[in-house]
């Protein structure tokens, strides 16, 4: 069958392609936890997430292909929606209370998260735009469990929420969603249904969420990788900065939104 590059993402980027019902990635030094993590959610009837159906001839991870599309540039209108942002919360508290009964310890994976947020949760750590496959304005399947790793609900939420709602300096805010950042931040909780103890523990896990994503870019930068070096170098490394920055000045703006102390 042919083979098609699929697009989104800077890791992988021009390196993972459909053929037919599967799609084929690069495999890595944690293959074997992705295989792992993806069997189990298998197991456990979770259908948000694509198989694992094995390893081809060209030493790539071949995984079912999720029918729907992600919101990859220029994003969609239906990106911008309520509905799109509820569904978002919905999957990844699915997701985890489907993956509450994996064991994670006998496997490698990749860079731990701060150990304050860190146990047996498995978490996706990148649910970015193009890693949430969607279908009818509605978020049905995680992919891309490349950075997958034990941390908690709280902090897996922090990373979703920074991104989605998103939390940062409204001139890197998208138009339709000035002025809605904190209460779209209480709607991702509620939809969640985040306790009162993971939503303060949430707004703690912003700053190093960001720090732990941009630390990965950072190292692949070093290592010369062509699509995150040209992100980087083409306003990146400033659009981090102003996140990061706006993180650190509102947290108590995002309590208040979310209802604690």
């Amino acid at each position: 069958m042919r083979e098609v590059p699929l697009p989104g993402g800077y890791t992988n980027a021009g390196h993972v392609t459909r053929i037919g019902d599967t799609v084929r990635r690069p495999t890595r030094s944690t293959t074997p936890a992705t295989k792992a993590l993806l069997e189990h959610l298998e197991r456990v009837g979770f259908d948000g997430a694509p198989r694992f159906l094995g390893i081809d001839d060209r030493r790539r991870e071949i995984l079912s292909f999720v029918p729907g599309g992600a919101a990859i540039d220029p994003l969609p209108e239906w990106a911008f929606t309520d509905a799109a942002l509820v569904s978002v919360a919905e999957i990844l508290r699915r997701y985890h209370d489907a993956v509450a009964s994996f064991d994670p310890t006998p496997y490698t994976w990749p860079q731990a998260v701060p150990a304050a947020f860190r146990d047996r949760l498995v978490a996706h750590n990148d649910p970015n735009l193009d890693n949430v496959i969607f279908d009818g304005g509605r978020a049905v399947a995680l992919v891309d469990f490349d950075l997958a790793s034990p941390a908690c609900a709280a902090w897996d939420a922090a990373c979703a929420a920074r991104l989605w709602a998103p939390l940062r300096a409204e001139h890197d805010i998208p138009a339709p969603l000035h002025g809605r950042t904190l209460a779209r931040l209480r709607l991702f909780a509620d939809a969640y249904g985040l306790p009162a103890r993971d939503r303060s523990r949430l707004v703690d896990a912003l700053v190093h969420t960001h720090d732990w994503c941009y630390g990965v870019v950072r190292m692949a930068v070093a290592a010369g990788h062509g699509p995150f070096t040209d992100m980087w170098h083409q306003g990146g490394a400033r659009r981090a900065a102003r996140t990061r920055a706006w993180l650190a000045a509102h947290g108590a703006e995002m309590r208040e939104a979310l209802g604690v102390s």
